[in-house]
């Protein structure tokens, strides 16, 4: 399940594990993606803090490319 808002200065998506059998549930992730780069938020059930994570626009779309391709090291050329 995942929740969509859209706020002034970003688009903020929440995730919320449902589960699969036999596994435990993780904390909700909320992401807010500004223009500029995407920021992922996760509570820490272990330390009960917040962990954060910044990627920016060119490592969004890295991961975005790495997700179809198979193992190795790549480079994606970017169009000027």
């Amino acid at each position: 399940m995942f929740t969509i808002e859209h706020e002034f200065d970003a688009t903020v998506i929440t995730l919320v594990d449902e589960g699969e059998p036999d596994s435990p549930l993780q904390e909700d992730i909320t992401i807010e993606a500004f223009a500029e780069c995407v920021v992922l938020r996760q509570l820490d059930h272990m330390s009960d803090e917040e962990v954060t994570i910044t990627l920016s626009i060119a490592q969004l779309r890295d991961l975005a490319a790495a997700l179809d391709l198979p193992e190795g090291s790549y480079r994606i050329e970017r169009k000027a």
